[in-house]
């Protein structure tokens, strides 16, 4: 007998749109790696140098050849990884719900797991991101004293600002996002110079909109993620984003890969994926399998600026 539409499909496009739509607020690290599409699974990185600032003689005499120019370059060949997870909703979940409105466990599984491949994408963001073997010398500090933001004496806006002009002088542009650790946005927010700049507002608390004027980029972002080790469940939890900021060059506009930045997500079309459940006798249960291909990669770290130990109390 020949399979039914509904047998034959190996993706389930409801739950698939659910785990498209999937939001949470702790996660910031597309903010420095914006999703683009990889068209296959190994491809090779586009790595940008400064072509797009150099002084072309573009003046062309009648019947001469045409000065030709190529942005970025192919660099290291990449693989992209597969995260996956099944989400398991056992019978007794759906027996005990019975009669209770808009209780939709597939969309909880699929929510749940979504909650954990995002995480791990989050973690190798943030590695990449706030590693100082990554940068060159002079895109990264690391704070001491009264330089670090949680003292009175130190004055996080010229700091940044200097710290905004050793990127354009790097990468042609001036950063425009700024990813905080939560120790490091503690110590912003109760440093003695900017509470000096908004005690005339009516805010009780710095908020990031506030940050983001105040240091002329266009998003600042909070990463307060956290994680915990399952071999050792009872420990504390750390930050994702520990106590540092990244400041960086990051384009806001549209999906593609030929215009620098400071990284991209590579990640396969039409993912992350929900596949079609099934029923498993071994657990009474419903499995929701998903998977998601993608990659994390720096391709232009000289659009980007390390500041770590910003906290001095932490």
């Amino acid at each position: 007998m020949p399979l039914s539409n509904s047998q034959a499909r190996v993706v389930d496009p409801v739950l698939t749109r659910i785990a498209h739509g999937y939001q949470n607020a702790e996660r910031v690290g597309n903010a420095l790696f914006p999703q683009v599409d990889s068209p296959k699974r190994g491809a090779r990185v586009i790595r940008f140098g400064k072509e797009a600032f150099f002084k072309y003689a573009m003046r062309r005499a009648p019947g001469a050849r045409k000065q030709r120019v190529m942005y970025g370059f192919a660099a290291d060949v990449i693989a992209l990884v597969q995260d996956a997870l099944e989400g398991q909703v056992p019978i007794e979940w759906i027996e005990e719900s019975e009669g209770l409105p808009n209780v939709n466990h597939q969309t909880r599984a699929v929510n749940n797991v979504m909650a954990s491949m995002t995480l791990g994408l989050e973690i190798e963001q943030a590695n990449l991101a706030t590693d100082p073997a990554n940068y060159d010398a002079a895109n990264k500090t690391t704070l001491t004293g009264t330089d670090q933001w949680s003292d009175a004496a130190a004055d996080p806006g010229a700091q940044v600002r200097d710290y905004k002009d050793v990127v354009r002088k790097s990468c042609g542009v001036n950063p425009n996002v700024m990813n905080f650790g939560p120790d490091a946005w503690r110590a912003l927010q109760s440093n003695a110079k900017i509470r000096e700049q908004f005690k005339y507002t009516s805010a009780e608390s710095i908020t990031r909109e506030m940050a983001a004027a105040y240091f002329q980029v266009d998003q600042v972002n909070v990463g307060n993620a956290v994680f915990a080790d399952p071999a050792d469940p009872d420990a504390d939890f750390q930050d994702v984003w520990g106590d540092n900021v990244v400041l960086a060059y990051v384009p806001q506009q549209g999906q593609n890969i030929e215009v620098p930045s400071f990284g991209y997500t590579y990640v396969l079309p039409g993912h992350p994926q929900v596949m079609m459940g099934y029923w498993e006798d071994a657990t009474d249960s419903w499995i929701s399998p998903a998977k998601f291909d993608r990659q994390a990669i720096l391709t232009g770290v000289s659009a980007g600026f390390l500041i770590s130990d910003v906290n001095g109390a932490s």
